[in-house]
């Protein structure tokens, strides 16, 4: 069966990146392709690398244009597709790359982001632990999903397992990302220029107020935590993708170095997308440039009492537009990994 597709935002980061994945999916058929300021123009002419793409033009953004896909990827700005998506076909699978339904709590939403209270959607991260089974079992069948935050879903897969195993503190957790601009959208902005990133590494949203912390503690809950605390402090580095991030947390009383491997390789186990390296490896983001996967490296330091996680993700792809369309394929009921890649570019 080939089902019609709709693709708004296709003229930003994450809309070329699911044009681009979808590309490859024998399943699915862009049909309409949807922008703002770019309206009108053709679509290779504001994605010049999507030469299969060469007979789409750019039609405005509303849910007239939406409305009538089988299936409708919102990759808009946040508050932006929560109006929209209200309005589409009921029986269309809508997922929503944007941030506007991915949060539970109200009270969160108002704190982080403001402005109108969406609702939650299904989490779009397939693999993430929880006290039973994982977000999957929740997928199948779902006409609404919201594809993560790509940090918040990094720092999730990354200790998630260590709390439903009883293995880690969740009140002593701390991350540090290294994370490529791409994540922030293509708009132009000052301190993205590569004037001003070239050669250099800064802080940003330091001191809790990053919008993807309420994200990762509701992920954290739904593995078994009961109040995690995180401190999160992301980096903004000089490479066109990539999120690398490094979590740490105590170990639990009990818990050694056998324990806390055996905690990420069975929550793992048999999984496609997210891989737990041997003990003494640790991944690049370069390994992960392109495909749908995240690494994981784990080591225990004993002489400090932490467990420390290091994962690597391509935040357009795991992160984003390849963690939606493997959502989409469980909702449809179609093999999870249809036209997706565990494979990298290199170099």
């Amino acid at each position: 069966m080939t089902y019609s597709v709709a693709v708004s935002g296709a003229s930003g980061y994450a809309g070329g990146e699911l044009l681009r994945l979808i590309a490859d999916h024998p399943e699915f058929d862009v049909r309409t392709v949807t922008a703002h300021s770019n309206a009108g123009q053709p679509l290779t002419a504001v994605q010049p690398h999507l030469r299969s793409y060469t007979h789409l033009t750019l039609a405005e953004t509303n849910a007239e244009n939406l409305r009538g896909h089988d299936i409708v990827f919102l990759a808009l700005p946040h508050g932006a597709s929560g109006a929209i998506s209200a309005e589409l076909d009921e029986q269309s699978l809508v997922i929503d790359c944007g941030a506007d339904h991915r949060l539970e709590s109200e009270a969160d939403w108002a704190a982080f982001y403001g402005g109108d209270f969406f609702g939650a959607w299904q989490y779009g991260v397939p693999e993430l632990p929880r006290t039973k089974g994982t977000q999957r079992d929740r997928l199948a069948g779902a006409t609404r999903i919201a594809a993560p935050g790509c940090n918040a879903s990094t720092v999730a897969l990354s200790l998630a397992p260590g709390i439903r195993a009883g293995v880690i503190d969740e009140r002593d957790l701390v991350t540090v990302l290294a994370v490529g601009p791409s994540g922030a959208g293509k708009s132009l902005k000052t301190h993205l220029l590569a004037s001003e990133m070239l050669g250099s590494a800064s802080a940003y949203a330091v001191g809790g107020s990053h919008r993807h912390i309420p994200e990762i503690q509701q992920a954290l809950r739904w593995a078994g935590a009961n109040a995690p605390t995180i401190s999160f402090t992301p980096l903004l580095v000089p490479m066109s993708r990539g999120i690398l991030a490094t979590s740490t947390a105590k170990l639990a009383p009990g818990a050694d170095a056998a324990s806390v491997r055996a905690a990420w390789t069975d929550a793992y186990a048999g999984e496609t997308f997210v891989q737990v390296l041997p003990e003494g490896q640790f991944p690049r983001t370069a390994d992960v440039l392109g495909a749908n996967t995240a690494l994981i490296g784990l080591a225990v330091d004993e002489a400090a009492g932490r467990v420390v996680v290091v994962a690597a993700v391509d935040n357009l792809v795991k992160g984003t537009a390849g963690a939606a369309i493997q959502s989409a394929n469980i909702a449809l009921g179609l093999p999870e990994a249809t036209g997706l890649s565990v494979n990298g570019v290199a170099p």
